[in-house]
């Protein structure tokens, strides 16, 4: 089945990973130095769980904020959603691909 891309959706989606993401903590561990040792290596984390869980709660937070002003306080909606755009310029289109479902894992065992 065929499905066109809505720009203005695209376009708000782009907005909201900067806000979310890009914007956030994994934005300090982009900018430092890449690990010679470690570069390019699957088998090796490059996120600590920390690190990780800062990442995540910082997108939840930033984009409940965000959905909160989507229905409560539009004006400041759309500035955040300008300011976004602004980093998302250059940014590629999103790719119209059916979900993925993934299998859950088990949860790891504490030894």
């Amino acid at each position: 089945m065929y499905r066109k891309l809505d720009p203005d959706l695209a376009m708000e989606a782009k907005a909201m990973v900067a806000l979310a993401f890009r914007n956030g903590p994994i934005e300090d561990l982009h900018a430092g130095k890449i690990c010679e040792a470690c570069n390019g290596r699957k088998d090796i984390s490059h996120i600590s769980d920390d690190e990780m869980k800062a990442i995540m709660k910082s997108a939840v937070n930033t984009l409940y904020r965000l959905l909160w002003q989507r229905d409560c306080d539009p004006a400041a909606y759309e500035e955040n959603m300008k300011l976004g755009r602004r980093y998302t310029l250059q940014w590629d289109d999103p790719e119209l691909k059916p979900p993925a479902r993934k299998r859950l894992l088990p949860v790891k065992q504490i030894r």
